[in-house]
């Protein structure tokens, strides 16, 4: 089991790739980034000064093209959203997302996930974890690289506030089994007690398809190469 922080692991879970940044997304960030965008420091947020509200606060690691983000935020203004994401293009496209949508609850962090929930994010303060489609690093030597894993779950499970929860997606199922093993294994989580996968065994099982969330490009993809979306929902103990 894991309980509080642990060290920051030295091994990312991502690759910085040099996409190509589209002029609409150059002219997107630097417009809007000094409004949207919030600088990695090691001073914990403070949620309310930084959305002007009290609303619950929900974080989506890699949020890729932010087209779902932008429409969860969108659909549920009694929410705020902090997206964390390294590549450029994609925060260009989210930040052009909240300006044609006139959003004001999403705010951006352009760092990597794991040293900003460490730093930044303070314990028992979010409501919600999102983590759509992650990089599976299929290959067995890479799954060091893998996000869901402790002891980052711990960590996740720390920065959580009682009764948030953690919703994670991926078309790969041996990581969506890999990772339900290690949320099951981290201290002070359990299922969200509507399994529908029984292949999963006993309590720690997969969870429905939850009709808010919209389907993403990575979702689209995978549906094309004849993948089956696995989805785990699971909350922190009250």
């Amino acid at each position: 089991m894991e309980t509080g922080s642990a060290p920051r692991r030295g091994i990312k879970s991502y690759v910085l790739r040099s996409g190509r940044v589209s002029a609409a997304q150059k002219r997107a960030y630097d417009t809007w980034s000094p409004r949207y965008c919030v600088p990695f420091s090691a001073g914990i947020l403070d949620y309310a000064a930084l959305f002007g509200n009290s609303r619950p606060v929900t974080i989506e690691i890699g949020f890729g093209m932010g087209t779902a983000t932008a429409r969860i935020a969108q659909e549920n203004p009694d929410r705020n959203y902090l997206g964390l994401e390294v590549h450029k293009p994609g925060i260009g496209r989210l930040l052009w997302e909240i300006e044609k949508r006139s959003l004001e609850n999403i705010r951006i962090v352009e760092y990597d996930a794991v040293e900003t929930l460490e730093r930044m994010i303070g314990p028992n303060s979010t409501a919600a974890f999102h983590i759509f489609f992650p990089d599976p690093w299929p290959k067995k030597r890479h799954h060091k690289r893998r996000l869901v894993t402790r002891p980052f779950t711990g960590v996740l499970a720390e920065k959580l506030r009682p009764g948030g929860y953690i919703y994670m997606v991926t078309d790969w199922e041996d990581y969506a089994r890999w990772a339900l093993a290690e949320l099951s294994a981290t201290a002070g989580l359990r299922n969200s007690g509507t399994p529908c996968s029984p292949a999963a065994g006993g309590p720690w099982a997969f969870a429905p398809p939850q009709a808010w969330r919209p389907r993403t490009e990575f979702e689209a993809k995978g549906l094309a190469k004849g993948h089956k979306i696995w989805e785990l929902y699971v909350v922190k103990d009250q």
